[in-house]
């Protein structure tokens, strides 16, 4: 399975937007506190449309707790524009589960995490970040199209 990881995300926007590209590929989301609004917030649920309610959606404390949810042997791939490899020369099919880890809006992930998995960016030119929910979406369907190509089904 795919897994889209956003840690302390800022704007309801975009993370409204990211549940509704998980709902259309069969991704899990997972969003670590502390979140920038509520989840009852009418712009998240705006951005998710009717949808928000099938998204496949955990919530966490804080990062230690999703990370000993997931295991140490969890492949994460951590999705920043600092990111030392492009994200299409990654092995994004490597495993059952694929944990792609986003950072906050303003402040991106921290060091402490970026370690902890191999990072990936998206290249660009002319501006210095995307919309989180863009960057989002270029990667995961990059997985998408990297698992299809190996034969492992649609939303897995």
């Amino acid at each position: 399975m795919i897994h889209i990881v956003l840690f302390q995300p800022e704007i309801p926007h975009n993370t409204g937007a990211v549940g509704r590209l998980c709902l259309a590929t069969g991704a899990r989301l997972h969003l670590i506190k502390p979140l920038g609004f509520s989840l009852e917030d009418k712009y998240l649920k705006r951005s998710g449309l009717d949808y928000w309610h099938e998204v496949d959606v955990r919530v966490w404390e804080d990062w230690e707790e999703f990370h000993r949810s997931v295991g140490s042997g969890a492949l994460l791939k951590m999705v920043e524009v600092q990111g030392a490899g492009v994200y299409w020369e990654s092995n994004l099919s490597a495993a059952d589960d694929l944990f792609l880890v986003y950072g906050p809006e303003t402040r991106g992930i921290p060091p402490s995490i970026m370690r902890l998995g191999e990072t990936l960016h998206i290249p660009m030119k002319g501006t210095r970040s995307l919309n989180l929910s863009t960057a989002v979406s270029v990667v995961l369907y990059e997985a998408v199209r990297q698992r299809s190509l190996a034969g492992t089904a649609f939303g897995s």
